[in-house]
């Protein structure tokens, strides 16, 4: 009988390793009988004795399992022992694991420094080019020959300063006093090279600023004392080095905490408020004893009887006795029309302080234009902005002290409004009959201030771009100079001389761009031309060559949107001063609420169980005060004193456009503040 069968047989190639999945198959077709039997057995057999050898009786068998047993054993106790010597190296290096990771990173930084330098074959050196402090330049030369020395080097080290074009980087020398101010103006743009840093001016300006809105003597105090433990503690919270990323930012600025925290004392004493209520340290100035009328030595209480609502008024002689000695008069807190006596003072000195503030950021910009030797926008630019700005809202300020001097009580209904003479006097109307003139002669001197602040319009629009093309033209009339020959020279500036389109006659001479202009070449001009022939590719003209392409138009639209932007900025960036006085009413207000809805429940029960009451409604208190009076209301006035800062004030003068010095330092390398 004849059978057919299908075998398909695999066997690896070689021993498996990972990865390898190859394997070779064998097919046997079409064996019949005992051939196929024969066949079959062979290849198992050699399958068997190329796998493993396996003995034929049991004995032998028993006697390879105990071996392999065996074997087994010897490997695990090996695998112990080599598990046990891992443990005891690890826990060794373990130990000094830290210092092997400041020892890397230390290396890594040194060799990646040492990749920046330069190599000298010739002279065997490497040779480094940095930015280093003038003022430091003692203490480089002092760790240059420190490391001489413990290097063990024959050669010492050079130090040379070299003159390059570059800008260098921006350092302002700080302290942990100052490093938090600082910071604020860094997070707006790192300075320009020897531009003036605003940093000094905000270590007073903010923290005044963030007090006007956040004026409150009781809240002042608790911001200062937290700020004091954390100034007093700074070494050991130093030391902790906690994660918390907002315990960090807050410590960072614990200084600029403290002096907003005393600051708002200030002005919590000038608002005489605390917690909401007043503080009668002096008397009030009000008395009530003269609206009463004496009969028979009876007083009379008519008028109380006339009027439930007693109204003290000034015009009474001996009902008002003068001003308080310190800020508000404490009687205005019970007084019904406190809100509104309170925004008309608040939001007065809200315009006066914002006008004073972006006058000096104005004035701060001359400092610049002096330095960077700037007339141009000296004459162009300076004296039109503070012109601009002085005739118009300078005045305002000007309006609101005469009329606090020019009216008391008795004239006080009479006194015209500021707000409507101000929209009056820059429309020209001055026939408003319900607004009357707050003195003679106010509108001869209120049109000319207007005529004066509109005139500085095209001055800063018009004026400047002409003359900036003006001087394009010159520098490329001197730059054909230096190309052309020395008598070609002499030629052109006689040609100037003469030339209808200059406005020059012949005897006339003018002097613009530091170069004079003439009949014929003066002594700068004839200097001119001897270092032209000297050296044609002297430095100046590689400097000339550098310089953008002059577009007029971009120029002309640039000059345009920087005066409109300025214009519209001195009445937009006034009426942002308002959030002084809006941010302080919202936080006397709230605090007042908090008062009368919280802590005056526990203090008003006259039951027995008020004690206890008051021993749960104070906390609730407290908790509620440093949650929403203190944070929220507190980093809402930073954030808004913060904006004043940016937007109002350093935008006068601070451009902001440089690049930070960032020094060699292993403390930052270790602590990661490199990488950023």
């Amino acid at each position: 009988m004849c059978f057919y069968d299908w075998l398909r047989l695999r066997t690896p190639l070689r021993t498996p390793q990972q990865g390898d999945q190859v394997h070779k198959s064998v097919f046997i077709i079409f064996f019949q009988g005992d051939q196929l039997k024969n066949r079959v057995k062979k290849i198992c057999e050699g399958f068997r004795a190329s796998l493993y050898p396996c003995p034929e009786t049991p004995q032998e068998r028993k006697e390879m399992a105990a071996g392999v047993s065996t074997r087994i054993d010897d490997l695990q106790m090996v695998l112990n022992q080599t598990e046990d010597h891992r443990q005891r190296v690890l826990q060794a290096a373990a130990k000094t694991l830290r210092v092997w990771f400041i020892k890397v990173r230390k290396m890594k930084a040194i060799y990646h420094t040492l990749n920046l330098c330069n190599i000298d074959v010739t002279q065997k050196c490497l040779i480094a080019e940095v930015w280093c402090p003038v003022s430091d330049l003692d203490s480089i030369q002092f760790a240059l020959r420190r490391g001489t020395e413990r290097s063990g080097s024959t050669v010492p080290s050079i130090l040379n300063r070299m003159q390059t074009k570059q800008t260098p980087p921006t350092y302002n020398k700080t302290t942990k006093f100052t490093s938090g101010f600082q910071n604020i103006v860094d997070a707006y743009g790192i300075g320009t090279y020897r531009e003036i840093n605003p940093g000094t001016y905000t270590i007073i300006t903010f923290p005044f600023l963030f007090a006007v809105m956040f004026g409150d003597m009781g809240h002042g105090v608790l911001m200062t004392c937290a700020a004091l433990y954390l100034v007093i503690r700074e070494s050991r919270l130093l030391a902790q080095k906690r994660d918390n990323e907002m315990f960090n930012m807050v410590f960072a600025g614990r200084y600029i905490i403290l002096l907003m925290g005393i600051f708002s004392i200030y002005t919590g004493m000038i608002y005489n408020d605390c917690f909401s209520k007043s503080l009668n340290m002096f008397g009030s100035g009000w008395s009530i004893k003269p609206m009463f009328g004496s009969k028979g030595g009876n007083w009379s209480f008519e008028t109380l009887d006339g009027n439930p609502v007693l109204q003290l008024d000034p015009v009474v002689p001996g009902v008002f006795g003068g001003p308080y000695p310190l800020g508000i008069d404490p009687i205005w807190n019970i007084a019904t029309n406190k809100l509104t006596f309170l925004n008309s003072f608040k939001m007065k000195m809200s315009v006066i302080l914002g006008v004073i503030h972006m006058l000096f950021g104005v004035s701060l910009s001359l400092f610049n234009h002096l330095y960077f030797k700037k007339p141009l926008n000296i004459f162009l630019g300076f004296i039109p902005e503070i012109v601009f700005m002085s005739c118009l809202f300078g005045y305002l300020i000007l309006l609101i002290f005469y009329k606090w001097t020019a009216y008391g009580a008795t004239t006080s209904k009479d006194a015209p409004s500021l707000l409507i003479a101000f929209i009056n006097m820059c429309l020209f109307n001055y026939n408003d009959p319900t607004n009357k003139a707050l003195y003679s002669g106010q509108m001869g001197i209120q049109s000319l201030l207007v005529v004066i602040a509109m005139s500085c319009v095209p001055c800063m629009l018009v004026v400047k771009t002409m003359v900036l093309r003006r001087q394009h033209l010159w520098k490329k009339h001197l730059s054909q100079m230096r190309e052309a020959s020395p008598a070609q020279k002499v030629e052109t500036l006689e040609q100037a001389g003469t030339s209808s389109s200059t406005g020059l006659t012949q005897q006339g001479t003018q002097k613009f761009g530091g170069v004079r202009v003439g009949n014929g070449p003066t002594e700068d001009e004839a200097e001119i031309i001897e270092h032209d022939q000297l050296s044609q590719h002297s430095d100046d003209a590689d400097e000339h060559s550098e310089e953008e392409p002059f577009n007029f138009g971009d120029v002309a639209v640039h000059q345009a949107i920087h005066t409109i932007e300025y214009c519209l900025g001195c009445i937009s960036n006034t009426a942002s001063y308002l959030r002084l006085w809006a941010l302080s009413l919202a936080h006397a207000q709230l605090s007042e609420v908090l008062w009368g809805m919280v802590m005056h429940m526990g203090l008003a029960s006259k039951s027995g169980g008020g004690f206890f009451g008051l021993t749960i409604i104070f906390p609730a208190f407290a908790t509620l005060t440093v949650c929403i009076l203190l944070v929220m209301e507190g980093l809402s006035a930073f954030l808004h004193a913060l904006r004043l800062h940016w937007v109002e004030f350093q935008n006068k003068f601070y451009t902001g456009q440089g690049f930070k010095f960032v020094p060699f330092s292993f403390d930052s390398i270790l602590e990661g503040r490199f990488d950023e």
